[in-house]
């Protein structure tokens, strides 16, 4: 990233998840690299399991919060039909990380839709350039599938322009001292699985 630009990240998934908390490790990490952090969070539904979606900026000068249509560098998202629902924000040449968690919406329980069976299949289309991991089998392979949230951000931040040891402080910053080396070994093995 020249110092001229604004890195956009937009992190989504469903209410209860850990999007929030990917998104503050990301911010964290852009400051102690130096940059000017925006963050926008959107919680809608998050306490019934609704869509959230996450927005991050950082870089020398950042006027605002908001990412625009198209202008993501990395999208990254918790269950994989979210990463289709906010596919508008990456830009062209952009990496998707999605995990292939499925979680059904209550319109789908209820009857009144149908989760797409050939999910993975359309992702493969829309994004040229996906990481698609199994997240929560991978955190669960570590000790805790909840921290499936940081694989996901473990992959995404090869994409992102920031150094490891402001990555690893970030963690150390956002997680409880018990959680501390799960979410470590976790996030490194998001990096593995994007290499």
């Amino acid at each position: 990233m020249s110092e001229a630009q604004t890195a956009s990240v937009v992190l989504v998934g469903v209410g209860g998840q850990g999007v929030l908390l990917a998104s503050e490790i990301t911010a964290r990490a852009a400051i102690l690299a130096g940059h000017q952090v925006k963050t926008n969070e959107v919680h809608g539904m998050a306490q019934r399991g609704g869509s959230v979606i996450a927005q991050v900026r950082f870089g020398p000068e950042v006027h605002s919060p908001l990412v625009e249509q198209g202008t993501a560098r990395v999208l990254g998202s918790l269950e994989r039909i979210e990463a289709l629902r906010y596919r508008p924000y990456l830009a062209p040449d952009g990496l998707a990380v999605v995990s292939s968690q499925m979680i059904v919406p209550t319109t789908v329980s209820t009857g009144q839709a149908t989760y797409p069976a050939d999910a993975e299949a359309r992702l493969r289309r829309v994004f040229p350039r996906l990481v698609y991991v199994d997240g929560v089998a991978e955190a669960r392979a570590l000790g805790d599938s909840r921290a499936a949230n940081i694989v996901v951000l473990g992959a995404m931040s090869l994409a992102l322009d920031l150094p490891m040891q402001c990555w690893e402080e970030a963690i150390k910053g956002s997680v409880k001292t018990r959680l501390l080396e799960l979410n470590l070994k976790a996030f490194q093995r998001g990096r593995e699985l994007a290499e």
